[in-house]
């Protein structure tokens, strides 16, 4: 199957009415990860995804964007990434393997679509999409925390006259009118884009919480080989290390140093605007040209008429089974553990909702409970840092 396909010209799209077992929402990483092991166990699934094209998230990153994990660790379940083992791939090689796996496990995938809204009526699901309703036992939101663009509100106090955009609209210097720039967020997404930028304008870094910098390479090994033999990438976020690291994110490859070298100035967190003129944390003011907001995102579950958020709006869950008998997530910053929103340790997370689907089918499987979730109700907003 074409995975560029529009819904009119598939064969095989679900028809209004029709019934299957599993539905996936969302045709990036995670959900091409799950279907890959519902292929497999032969279940009659679809995976709907509004966009034009699988890994929607990944085209819509900077040009220049290159991972900071190598390819021998950025492969999804069955397949490995080409190239290099040791090299760090692209942007568009990201873009172009995602394809690839689609095309490779001939996974059913309707694009264009939105799934309006999502109930459950007894023991099925209803997915209602722009023109029919689809009823399925199982779901499987896989849209993971790269959703809705987060841009502070104090960037609606600043004049026309300042261009702003979220690093999603940012692809190359070109883009940026101006010499005097700020770039809003601490994290990998906020480093990289100032230090591009820096090679032609005059940069500035506002970062309001300050991460952990690691190096990429340690003693001629790269990071993610010491995280991997050490097995910290496995610790859970239950565990005691577990949560310390998930209350601070981890800047790799950059340091504050480094943006010296670079002339970049390093401001505390935007704390107010006016016409063209921001002010920090610090009560210093400076007067812009342009801004980007690398500031994150902001998860969009309301299509979800499920009871399936706590009070704050996030996910109720245990490793990503909910506590709605047959609704699962996947992709979340740290579902189970540090790698649970990474390309390429995305397949432990997948291959396990993958057994609890088994399990559900089989009649053995049930929903997390309250208790369960106590630990795993963490905040959904991500960095724009994908880390992987």
């Amino acid at each position: 199957m074409n995975p560029t396909a529009n819904t009119e010209d598939m064969d095989t799209a679900a028809t209004p009415a029709e019934q299957l077992d599993v539905v996936v929402v969302g045709a990036g990483q995670a959900g091409l990860a799950i279907g890959h092991y519902l292929a497999r166990s032969r279940r009659r699934f679809v995976i709907a995804d509004r966009a034009d094209a699988v890994g929607s998230a990944w085209r819509s990153r900077w040009d220049s964007l290159t991972l900071f994990t190598p390819r021998r660790y950025d492969g999804l379940p069955g397949l490995a990434f080409p190239g290099d083992p040791d090299g760090y791939p692209t942007r568009d090689e990201v873009v172009a393997y995602l394809e690839a796996y689609a095309q490779t496990f001939d996974l059913p995938i309707e694009l264009n679509v939105t799934v309006r809204r999502l109930t459950k009526d007894g023991n099925r699901f209803a997915v209602e999409l722009d023109e029919r309703t689809i009823v399925a036992d199982q779901v499987v939101v896989a849209t993971g925390p790269f959703q809705v663009p987060h841009v502070p509100a104090v960037g609606g106090d600043l004049s026309a006259a300042v261009q702003q955009m979220h690093s999603t609209e940012y692809r190359r210097p070109e883009d940026v009118r101006g010499d005097a720039v700020l770039v809003a967020g601490g994290g990998n997404t906020g480093y990289q884009i100032a230090k591009e930028l820096a090679a032609t304008r005059s940069v500035h870094l506002a970062i309001g919480t300050r991460q952990k910098p690691l190096p990429q390479r340690i003693l001629g090994r790269d990071l993610f080989w010491w995280l991997t033999k050490l097995g910290l990438l496995k610790k859970t976020g239950d565990s005691r290390l577990g949560r310390r690291l998930r209350e601070r994110d981890t800047l790799i490859g950059s340091t504050p140093r480094e943006l010296r070298r670079h002339g970049i100035a390093v401001h505390p967190r935007v704390t107010g605007a006016s016409g063209t003129t921001v002010e920090f944390g610090d009560g210093s003011r400076l007067d812009v040209d342009a801004i980007v907001w690398a500031t994150g995102y902001r998860p969009d579950y309301s299509w979800l008429a499920l009871p399936v958020l706590d009070d704050g709006g996030r996910v109720r869950h245990r490793r990503g089974v909910s506590v709605v008998p047959g609704l699962y997530f996947l992709g979340l910053s740290w579902q189970h553990t540090r790698g649970s929103a990474l390309l390429g340790w995305i397949e432990d997370d997948a291959a396990f909702i993958s057994r609890e689907i088994d399990r559900f089918a089989r009649g053995t499987g049930s929903g997390a409970t309250a208790d369960d979730t106590k630990e795993r109700a963490l905040p959904q907003t991500a960095p724009l840092s994908k880390g992987a």
